[in-house]
């Protein structure tokens, strides 16, 4: 019998371009099923937690019902009218099953940043579904973006995971198939122009310094049309492309 490699996948935060995640998982889930079934960790930051998660539930029209609501006023996200963290709890209230918590639970990786002393956080472990979407938006949870008063979990307060674990892992000995919407050091991502590559860390995390990677930050925030998709969204399926690259080193 062929040896698999055991392999971890991670998510890092991305905002509104969590929709090039989405992207990617659909395609594994079409032509690569048992890649995703077989990953022994699924970790997620910021809204690459919600991303992590549709591994385990089909969560994908969630991303697009955040993005029209929040386009629905002229300042968009910042606009008093848009509760995103409510819209995003609702949702997940709705969407997710009771027994959720337990599927979740050894499995999903969520990065947090504690508040008291900034340190990282990864929550792998809940004994409820109410505790999971706590950890979930505590993961989401950037201060006046989304809020003043940070949310928790446990009992203690948290904001977003990509501040302290943008691109989270456990173990630098771990094999991790990264997946990100911003160019980087990664193993799935938008590539731009080789010519004018240059990527530093940043938040445990690996950015190209490119105005592409400017443009998808503002996209992250102040969502496009979803009716005229900014130019990374259609390579929603290129992370398939690249991900044949990254499937023979996997097996």
């Amino acid at each position: 019998a062929r040896h698999v490699t055991p392999f971890s996948l991670s998510f890092s935060g991305s905002g509104f371009l969590a929709l090039y995640q989405v992207g990617v998982v659909q395609s594994l889930l079409e032509l690569a099923p048992e890649l995703l079934k077989s990953a022994c960790k699924v970790y997620g930051s910021s809204a690459g937690s919600l991303i992590a998660a549709a591994v385990v539930y089909d969560l994908k029209e969630f991303f697009f019902a955040m993005a029209k609501e929040a386009r629905r006023t002229i300042l968009g996200p910042l606009s008093p009218k848009c509760s995103l963290m409510a819209n995003i709890k609702t949702v997940l209230e709705r969407m997710l099953p009771e027994d959720s918590y337990q599927l979740a639970s050894g499995r999903l990786h969520i990065s947090l940043t504690r508040v008291a002393d900034g340190q990282n956080v990864i929550a792998s472990e809940f004994s409820s579904k109410e505790e999971l979407i706590q950890a979930l938006l505590c993961s989401c949870f950037l201060p006046i973006y989304c809020g003043f008063i940070p949310p928790s979990y446990r009992g203690v307060r948290y904001v977003d995971g990509g501040f302290t674990g943008l691109q989270p892992v456990s173990s630098l000995e771990e094999a991790v198939i990264t997946v990100s919407p911003f160019t980087g050091e990664l193993d799935i991502c938008p590539r731009d122009c080789p010519a004018i590559f240059f990527c530093f860390q940043i938040f445990n995390g690996s950015i190209q310094i490119s105005i592409e990677n400017l443009c998808r930050i503002s996209y992250a925030l102040f969502p496009p049309s979803t009716m005229v998709s900014p130019p990374d969204l259609p390579s929603f399926c290129f992370g398939l492309t690249k991900l044949m690259l990254v499937l023979p080193s996997q097996t």
